[in-house]
């Protein structure tokens, strides 16, 4: 190729006119339209013609020659009418050449220019003919209906896209211009950006309109959800990436509506222990709705009978039923400072299965009989009938209410059960416990609990001990269940169940995930040889799947086979864990929002490891963990008492920063 000729190639998805300045080792330097100097190889070339531009030193004349020209041979091509073109050739089945192409366009004519024409037409309509510099096949009509889809679609994003980004821009700069029809569908597409980045389906679209609309950080789309209303300032975005369902679909609200508790004729002929003779209790947090479980006490000759009472929740709901699929998808109740999630329906979990004072509900029972000395002769577990004569708050529980003998036994029953475990090497676990509640103006409250109180220690206990017992009835009559175990600790740091807050932290981190299997096996932490969780039906499906087990082995329905329950367990693996994840960053988020209000506050804190850029630590009055930088001069150690300043706090950010001092 020599110095002088006029090549075009394609650049950036467009045609550019060249000269050929030099040529050699298959490259070929030109200089362009656009007054620049590039290097091709020759197979890039999409026209080479005769036509020559002797090179002169002007580069500015040069220029101008060379778009005179692109626009002179773009004004011909705007002539060529493609799909008329390709109606007449459609059924062509072999390549048409360009020679043959241009004749067909322009039968008087066939130069250089008009052949550059041909293939810039082409190439604007690529819709009708695939095409090579010097030849083109036509599309069928197949072909170019989804060519046509695809560049409606792609114009259909762009203008998402335009709007999207003009959208945000007018909502930073504080007067919102509405996106009109394509509002909802922009609020779907960023919604979806935000939370899911790459793995969401509209993340192309999303990162564009980010793009254009000249963003910073994604953080200032969740400014603009918010800014639109399509957000709150304190919006649960781990509730809505891990896609948990707030709401039940309305078929599951009417069948949880159809569903009547069974009237107590049908009970006794179902063979029920009628026990509404018993004075029973719940005791449980005051702003509990859902109640599971209640107590009962009844002094006999030289012993007495402590009877714990678990709503019978699958005497109503059964395998299969739209009810259960539901609470399996689910997994679990939800509890978190500013909104409350149940796993049936509120008609049911808040009244037709709970246990609330003065109505009769079927229940499943345990009954213990417990000597003088605290030691469990004999247990009895059945289908019963119970009604709850006091519904008592933790608080009432510590105090003098009534029934206040009944609770001063169960006390200490549960303190002689809970040494009997420690001796057999349970891991007491004592951490006072930070509830968070918002109050009516949405504002955080904190409040700390001393779980180790007469009223929450009895009632862990009670569970405990009615759990253990129903693992054992289970395990003696064969039929496997969520059994729960777990492994020895990591290390042991606290000794006879005593220890300091900082050893009672150390301790937690250092214990071992529990395992749920089939098949009973020892929970260290508990000091119990089988344990399973059953005490909890409404809330978790997990407790209502062994309550069923239990109530097959008292002949009240199948059994779940060795597999079923696998399949359960492995099912509930990840939900779990997402509300485990849910739980602990909204407390910790509302905990955070509470500590924005306290910057340059000071607090104790205990140090609790050395870390390479300093130390972690431990707010003492929030039970939080933060990091402290190192200050220069000042060494500490593990279990120091410290005074630390509030110094930055970001709930959304997840960010809480303090320094000595």
């Amino acid at each position: 190729m020599e110095s002088g000729e006029i090549v075009e190639y394609i650049d950036d998805n467009k045609i550019i006119c060249a000269v050929v300045k030099e040529s050699g080792n298959q490259k070929l330097k030109l200089f362009t339209e656009n007054n620049r100097e590039v290097k091709v190889t020759a197979q890039r070339l999409s026209h080479r013609g005769r036509s020559r531009l002797p090179f002169i030193a002007d580069r500015h004349q040069m220029v101008t020659s060379l778009k005179e020209l692109s626009a002179a041979r773009q004004a011909i091509a705007a002539t060529i009418q493609v799909r008329e073109l390709w109606e007449i050739l459609n059924e062509e089945e072999d390549w048409i050449d360009l020679e043959i192409m241009t004749g067909l366009c322009f039968p008087d004519s066939s130069d250089d220019d008009h052949q550059s024409a041909v293939i810039r037409a082409m190439f604007e309509s690529r819709r009708y003919f695939r095409f090579k510099p010097d030849r083109f096949f036509p599309n069928t009509e197949d072909q170019v209906a989804a060519i046509i889809a695809l560049e409606q679609k792609a114009a259909r994003e762009q203008r998402l896209v335009e709007k999207g980004a003009a959208w945000i821009r007018s909502t930073l700069a504080g007067s919102v211009v509405d996106p009109g029809d394509e509002r909802q569908e922009l609020t779907k597409i960023l919604k979806n950006f935000f939370l899911f980045e790459k793995e969401s389906p509209h993340y192309e679209t999303g990162r564009a309109i980010v793009k254009k609309a000249q963003l910073k950080s994604p953080e200032a789309v969740f400014d603009h959800l918010v800014a639109v209303g399509a957000w709150s300032m304190d919006e649960n975005l781990d509730l809505l990436r891990c896609r948990i369902p707030i709401d039940f679909s309305q078929p599951v609200l009417e069948r949880a509506q159809s569903l009547r508790i069974p009237t107590e004729e049908r009970l006794k002929v179902d063979g029920r222990v009628d026990l509404t003779h018993l004075a029973t209790l719940t005791i449980d947090g005051q702003a509990t709705l859902d109640f599971d479980d209640a107590l009962s006490v009844e002094p006999r000759d030289g012993h007495v009978l402590v009877g714990i009472h678990i709503s019978d929740v699958a005497e109503s709901i059964k395998k299969g039923d739209p009810l259960d699929t539901e609470a399996r998808s689910r997994g679990s109740s939800i509890y978190m400072p500013d909104q409350r999630i149940s796993m049936v329906p509120p008609v049911l979990a808040e009244d037709r299965l709970s246990l609330k004072k003065d109505c009769m509900r079927p229940a499943i029972s345990t009954m213990v009989k417990i000597d003088a000395s605290g030691e469990i002769v004999s247990y009895d577990i059945f289908a019963s009938i119970i009604r709850v004569n006091h519904q008592l708050s933790y608080y009432e529980a510590n105090g003098s209410a009534e029934p206040a003998e009944t609770i001063a036994c169960l006390h200490d029953i549960a303190t002689r059960f809970r040494e009997k475990r420690m001796g057999q090497g349970a891991l007491q676990i004592t951490l006072p416990e930070i509830n968070i509640w918002l109050d009516a103006a949405g504002t955080p409250v904190i409040n700390r609990v001393n779980r180790e109180s007469p009223g929450r220690m009895l009632i862990a206990e009670m569970m405990i001990l009615s759990n253990w017992l129903a693992a054992r009835f289970l395990t003696e009559k064969k039929i496997p269940a969520v059994f729960r175990s777990q492994p020895k600790p990591k290390d042991r740091i606290l000794k006879n169940g005593t220890g300091t807050l900082f050893q009672n932290w150390m301790q937690r981190k250092l214990l071992n995930r529990f395992v749920l299997r089939p098949e009973p096996d020892h929970h260290c932490g508990l000091g119990l040889d089988a344990y399973v969780t059953a005490s909890s039906p409404i809330r978790k499906y997990f407790d209502l799947v062994t309550q069923r087990q239990i109530r097959a082995a008292l002949g009240l329905e199948k059994a779940y086979s060795h597999v079923e329950i696998e399949a359960i367990i492995d099912q509930l693996a990840g939900p779990m864990a997402d509300i485990g994840r849910v739980q602990y960053r909204r407390n910790r988020y509302w905990l955070l929002k509470h500590l924005e209000e306290r910057i340059g506050e000071k607090e104790e804190a205990i140090v609790l490891q050395r870390r390479r850029n300093g130390y972690a630590i431990l707010l003492k009055a929030y039970m939080i963990e933060c990091a402290l930088p190192r200050s220069s001069g000042i060494e500490l150690k593990a279990e120091d008492l410290i005074q630390v300043t509030i110094q930055h706090v970001n709930a959304r950010r997840n960010v809480l920063s303090v320094f000595l001092g």
